[in-house]
C-alpha cells in the first residue's frame, strides 16, 4: 500500500537531517525516505569495505502481547518460535491461509514468553495489523506502533566499532538482540540486517532517534563510512539474493518458489497458508527463484522477459540492478522447473537479446555470521 491520490507522504524523525545532507528523496511504501547522499556505487561500497548508516524508520513495529500471544503468532507466521528463546529474533512469513502467497516477510523479536515485537514492511503494516487482529483470541493485543520508532542499521565490517564508540553493545550473536539504556533512552540493539555484512538494527523511541543518529553519523564518518540510502540497501540485498516483498515475494509468489522454505516450520502443526504450501512442497513448485549474471552488458530489471537457448519464454525478472562489488549486471528470475544452475539464457533488455547465466546466490560473499 502507498499513499493514494492528495494523501501526505509519512516522513521518518529523521526527515530534517536527510534533507540538510542533501539525500535525494523518494516514496517508499507511503513514506518519503533517502533513496541516496553520495551515489548508490559509492554508498554500496562503503558498506561492503567499511560502514553505512541507514534509516529504516519506514519498517514497521507491531506489539502482540497478552496471555497466550506467542501461541497465538505461531499459528499464524510460518516460522517455528519454538525454535528461539527469549532474546532472540527470527525471520517469518505471513502467507494467506488460502493461496499461500506472501502479504509480508517480516522479523520476530521474541521478548518474554508472551510479549512479542514484529517489524513488518511498510507497505504491508496495515494488512499484517488487521489480519492478526481479525485472528486474535480474547485478551492478545496486536498493537500498531508504526510512528512510535525508528529503525537504524549501521552495517559493514567496522559496524561493531561504530557500536562500541556510541556506548551500544557490540558482542551479539547473529539474530540475537538486547536492550540497553543509553544516556537514559532504551534502545534495542539487534544483529540482523539486510545487507550480507556484518551489522546491526537498532530501534529506539521516535523522539530520541536524532541524538542517536547524530552520535552514529559521527562515529561512521570517523571511521569512512557514510550515510546511505535505500538505494544502496536495494543493490546489497540483491547481491546476497534477498527476496523483496512486491517483487521477489507477493500473493502470487509462495515461499516454496522463492526458496523461502527455511523459513517455515513444515513440522509445526498449524500456520496460515500450511496445507497449500505442504502439498506444493510435495508435487514440486511449477517454479523457482534463481539468480542471473550477466555475461555481456545487459542489466536485468523487473517484468522482463527470459528466455532458453531455443528461444521459448522460460520466466520473468523480479528484481535486476548493476553490481558495484561485481561490476555486472545481476537479478532475481522466477523461472520454469526446466531450467538449471549453469544454463545459458537470453533476458529482453530493451528489446536487446542479453546473454545470462543461471545461478544460485549469494552472487558474493556473506559476512552475516
Amino acid at each position: 500500500m502507498t499513499a493514494g491520490p492528495g494523501s501526505p507522504l509519512r516522513q521518518s524523525p529523521l526527515h530534517d537531517r536527510h534533507v540538510a545532507l542533501g539525500a535525494r528523496m523518494a516514496e517508499f511504501g507511503g513514506w518519503e525516505m533517502p533513496i541516496q547522499y553520495a551515489g548508490v556505487v559509492e554508498e554500496h561500497l562503503a558498506v561492503r569495505e567499511r560502514v553505512g548508516l541507514f534509516d529504516v524508520s519506514h519498517l514497521g513495529n507491531v506489539e502482540v502481547a497478552g496471555p497466550g500471544a506467542r501461541d497465538f503468532v505461531n499459528r499464524c507466521l510460518t516460522n517455528d518460535l519454538d525454535r528461539i528463546g527469549p532474546g532472540q529474533a527470527q525471520y517469518t512469513l505471513c502467507c494467506d491461509d488460502e493461496s499461500g502467497g506472501v502479504v509480508d516477510d517480516l522479523i520476530v523479536y521474541r521478548g518474554r514468553a508472551d510479549d512479542l515485537h514484529l517489524v513488518p514492511n511498510a507497505a504491508n503494516t496495515p494488512e499484517v495489523v488487521r489480519r492478526l487482529r481479525a485472528a486474535a483470541p480474547d485478551g492478545v493485543d496486536v498493537i500498531d506502533q508504526h510512528e512510535d520508532f525508528a529503525i537504524l542499521a549501521v552495517q559493514g565490517p567496522s559496524s561493531p566499532d561504530v557500536l562500541s564508540d556510541v556506548g551500544l553493545p557490540a558482542v551479539l550473536d547473529y539474530m540475537a538482540f538486547r536492550q540497553h539504556e543509553l544516556g537514559g533512552v532504551s534502545v534495542v540493539v539487534c544483529r540482523t540486517g539486510y545487507t550480507g555484512e556484518h551489522g546491526y538494527e537498532l530501534v529506539v523511541p521516535s523522539g530520541e532517534a536524532l541524538p542517536l543518529w547524530d552520535a552514529l553519523a559521527s562515529a561512521v564518518t570517523a571511521r569512512d563510512g557514510r550515510p546511505c540510502g535505500l538505494g544502496a540497501r536495494d543493490t546489497l540485498r540483491t547481491e546476497m539474493g534477498y527476496p523483496l516483498h512486491g517483487q521477489d515475494l507477493s500473493l502470487d509468489i509462495t515461499p516454496v518458489q522463492a526458496r523461502c522454505g527455511w523459513a517455515v516450520g513444515w513440522t509445526k502443526p498449524e500456520f496460515w497458508g500450511r496445507d497449500v504450501l505442504s502439498a506444493e512442497r510435495e508435487a514440486g513448485a511449477r517454479r523457482l527463484l534463481w539468480g542471473l549474471r550477466a555475461e555481456d552488458r545487459g542489466i536485468p530489471r523487473p517484468h522482463m522477459s527470459v528466455r532458453d537457448a531455443q528461444g521459448t519464454d522460460v520466466g520473468e525478472v523480479t528484481s535486476g540492478t548493476f553490481s558495484p562489488s561485481l561490476k555486472v549486471g545481476i537479478g532475481l528470475a522466477l523461472l520454469d522447473r526446466s531450467v538449471a544452475e549453469g544454463d545459458e539464457v537470453s533476458v529482453d533488455v530493451r528489446s536487446r537479446p542479453s546473454q545470462m547465466r543461471v545461478v544460485k546466490p549469494p552472487f558474493v560473499a556473506s559476512h552475516v555470521r
